[in-house]
């Protein structure tokens, strides 16, 4: 395909699809979607990470104008290099978390509870442990009962101790709309407004764009994931995902240790080859 074909959209999950569940982001990785971005494509970063940790990938890999996908699709972001910060909020969706967060709590008593308002501050019942959260200076610790009187983009349970499956099985119990996935190897469960997925957030940008349907790539490989590789037309799925999320896929790739997102672009967009050859790694998170 190469340098001739339309401008795509191209979706990306962060954690475990551009870098490591370390952070890290592979030279081959970078390299592959700076040709694609040289070429015109749109490279879309859709993540669960709320806006400061986006940012951090949106940086390393030298984006400068397009759209940013936050928060599970609760929050898009343009970004212009025009703009004082860089970026403006495109749209944000919120919901009134008490409900969930009260079922939640019944749930597993002891977990962290995080909330994120339409102005992308956070709020938390406790610290979460050092690393899960790029941007842990903007947390204010409160107790759990305030949390309640926020209005939020998603809400984000976190069960330190206790094991997978208790945990999945406390998930079950609460009857409630979610997405639940594991961040690298992390009891998280992240709700977003009914109805908002990264699927509902990248159709926006689709639209802003004026890129069809027919030139839309999705890569990811978390449960998160699920309504952006049903909504891709060309969907690419980690090595290392669920067989849930490998069924719904047009292509399963490499594992993240194997640079498989660069593998599954330069196949796709035929690409030269060489590309994958380039050694080393840098960290996007301090």
């Amino acid at each position: 395909m190469g340098d001739t074909l339309a401008p795509h959209l191209i979706a990306l999950d962060v954690d475990g699809t551009i870098v490591g569940y370390d952070g890290s982001l592979s030279e081959a990785v970078k390299q592959v979607l700076d040709r694609l971005a040289e070429a015109g494509h749109h490279l879309v970063i859709s993540t669960g990470r709320a806006l400061p940790g986006a940012l951090e990938v949106v940086h390393a890999l030298g984006l400068k104008r397009g759209f940013v996908v936050c928060s599970n699709g609760s929050v898009v972001v343009r970004l212009d290099p025009d703009l004082p910060l860089g970026w403006e909020m495109h749209h944000v969706v919120s919901f009134d978390p008490r409900d969930a967060l009260e079922k939640m709590h019944e749930a597993l008593p002891n977990a962290l509870f995080l909330v994120e308002d339409p102005d992308l501050h956070r709020w938390a019942s406790g610290a979460f442990p050092a690393g899960e959260l790029a941007e842990s200076d903007t947390l204010d610790i409160v107790d759990f009962d305030e949390l309640l009187t926020k209005q939020a983009t998603r809400i984000v349970m976190r069960e330190v101790n206790g094991t997978a499956e208790e945990f999945a099985a406390a998930v079950d119990s609460l009857g409630l709309h979610e997405v639940s996935y594991s961040v690298g190897w992390s009891n998280w469960l992240d709700i977003a407004p009914d109805g908002i997925s990264k699927a509902s957030g990248l159709s926006l940008v689709a639209t802003e764009l004026g890129v069809d349907h027919a030139h839309t790539v999705g890569a990811g490989d978390g449960l998160n994931d699920i309504e952006m590789i049903e909504w891709a037309e060309h969907a690419i799925v980690m090595g290392q995902a669920k067989d849930e999320l490998k069924v719904l896929a047009s292509v399963v790739t490499d594992p993240i240790d194997d640079d498989g997102l660069a593998v599954a672009l330069v196949d796709y967009f035929d690409l030269d080859e060489s590309l994958l050859d380039a050694e080393g790694s840098t960290n996007t998170r301090p």
